[in-house]
């Protein structure tokens, strides 16, 4: 279970947010600018929160009360960002191995044929970013991200810089990896379709405040 509540603000824009949610595919839906992706960066730890906590299956990871902060690099989530952010100097086999290779054995949840299977992206191994497609960057920086056998895996529109039609080719890959890995996922986007063909439960975000969304949130035990 991921149990957080947090306050942070930078410049004029301040969010309050607080939610327990199960496992599964959480959607945080919103308009641009409504705090979706901060929300994300703070459960990372990639922004430090002014004051609140974070708890994931009983560990502590944030309670700046009594100043607890886990770096990012210590709480073992993968991420996953709209422009993939893949290493433009080495290959795919390269980019997908770069968290694996520094994991100790029993810690990995995957092998390099497993995810090459799952996304379909084993022809791709010898070549180098610039010579992929969009979509299959982002089925590149997926399969990174699940190599890292994350315990929560953080997807920030990961789709909004591909076009219709890449968008039709990736969703269902994203909806294999919720249902063979169960893997827990926040997915964010502004885009109403998406989350509602991957997440088991919505909250929405509005000028920096996070709520339920409708009667399907409370019936997933989900609390805001």
């Amino acid at each position: 279970m991921l149990n957080f509540e947090f306050a942070y603000a930078r410049g004029g824009f301040r969010l309050d947010a607080a939610a327990r949610i199960e496992g599964g595919v959480t959607g945080i839906f919103g308009p641009s600018g409504s705090g979706k992706s901060t929300l994300l960066l703070l459960i990372a730890g990639l922004l430090k929160p002014q004051s609140g906590s974070l708890h994931l299956d009983g560990d502590v990871l944030v309670d700046r009360a009594r100043r607890i902060f886990v770096p990012a690099w210590q709480r073992h989530f993968g991420l996953m960002f709209q422009d993939g952010q893949l290493f433009p100097h080495l290959s795919v086999r390269d980019n997908l191995l770069y968290g694996h290779a520094r994991l100790a054995p029993s810690r990995r949840l995957f092998d390099l044929d497993t995810v090459l299977q799952l996304l379909e992206i084993g022809h791709l191994l010898e070549r180098r970013p610039a010579l992929l497609s969009g979509g299959e960057r982002q089925r590149v920086a997926l399969g990174r991200a699940l190599l890292y056998s994350p315990r929560l895996l953080l997807l920030d529109e990961p789709l909004s810089s591909l076009d219709e039609r890449l968008k039709q080719q990736i969703l269902p890959f994203l909806k294999r990896v919720k249902d063979e890995t169960r893997i827990p996922m926040l997915y964010v986007s502004h885009a109403r379709a998406e989350v509602e063909f991957l997440a088991d439960r919505v909250l929405l975000m509005e000028g920096g405040q996070l709520r339920q969304e409708g009667a399907q949130v409370a019936t997933k035990s989900v609390n805001v």
